[in-house]
């Protein structure tokens, strides 16, 4: 059995529910967002070894922000995010999501990590995001909220931008999920791409639209990222994920880069 398709020998818990909407609309109420009761070993990243160097690559969008580190994780944490959200059991519904019927059409689960996840992660990527963004200065935390989207054959997630978010965390006991201060907002969205192409994954770039609707297709390497910039303002990136076809799946990660309004700096 390959790690990926390994089945954790750990405890998850629901720390919130919330209304969940479907593809095709519609929602389901009290669709669960999980936890891990204890952090797994395989979730407990650790310093990144000296053969990772994580670079960073602007990508030209005509003025708007976009750019990717690669490596950010090695092919074994992917794999265990991949096989600890396989047992969490991704679902047709997305919890506290809100698109319009035919948008996303992929299955999603969200859960709560921590810092001995994404501490590591942090640190990898920190020297190579934008200090400030709109006067606001990068928050040292990325969102502990986890939105994981799998993509089987023939799921796409149509043209849309990313809308900004309050950070989460988890609660001392583990079982609840805690809203950040509101002077904690998202201003990137980060994806973490968990395989790709050379896993079997056919289609499934992400595609990034210039003000002129001409676009840069962006291939998904397992433990690369992309960054964009979101929200509802001029300078959010439109993008979609293409569609995936054939019998691998493709699996990524959404996680929220922070900044803090009460941290004043150059724009």
């Amino acid at each position: 059995m390959s790690a990926a398709a390994a089945a954790p020998a750990a405890t998850s818990v629901v720390v919130a529910r919330m209304p969940g909407s479907l593809p095709m609309g519609g929602v389901v109420p009290n669709t669960p967002i999980h936890a891990w009761a204890e952090t797994p070993a395989a979730l407990a990243f650790g310093p990144a070894p000296a053969s990772m160097q994580p670079r960073r690559t602007d990508i030209e969008l005509a003025g708007l922000l976009a750019f990717s580190i690669e490596p950010v994780i090695s092919p074994g944490e992917a794999n265990a995010l991949i096989a600890h959200s396989e047992a969490l059991g991704f679902r047709r519904e997305a919890p506290g999501i809100s698109t319009p019927p035919g948008m996303r059409m992929n299955k999603s689960v969200h859960w709560v990590a921590d810092d001995a996840l994404l501490g590591p992660i942090f640190q990898r990527i920190a020297p190579l995001l934008p200090a400030t963004l709109d006067g606001h200065a990068l928050y040292p935390r990325l969102s502990h909220r986890l939105n994981l989207y799998r993509y089987d054959n023939n799921d796409v997630f149509n043209p849309h931008t990313d809308g900004d978010w309050p950070g989460f965390s988890l609660s001392d006991d583990r079982r609840e999920m805690l809203q950040w201060p509101a002077q904690l907002r998202s201003k990137l969205t980060m994806l973490l791409y968990l395989n790709g192409p050379e896993d079997g994954v056919a289609g499934g770039q992400t595609r990034l639209y210039r003000p002129d609707r001409a676009a840069v297709d962006v291939v998904p390497r397992a433990g690369a990222a992309l960054f964009f910039r979101h929200g509802f303002g001029p300078g959010s990136v439109l993008h979609e994920g293409a569609r995936v076809l054939g019998s691998v799946s493709k699996y990524v990660a959404r996680i929220n880069v922070m900044y803090d309004s009460g941290l004043s700096g150059s724009a």
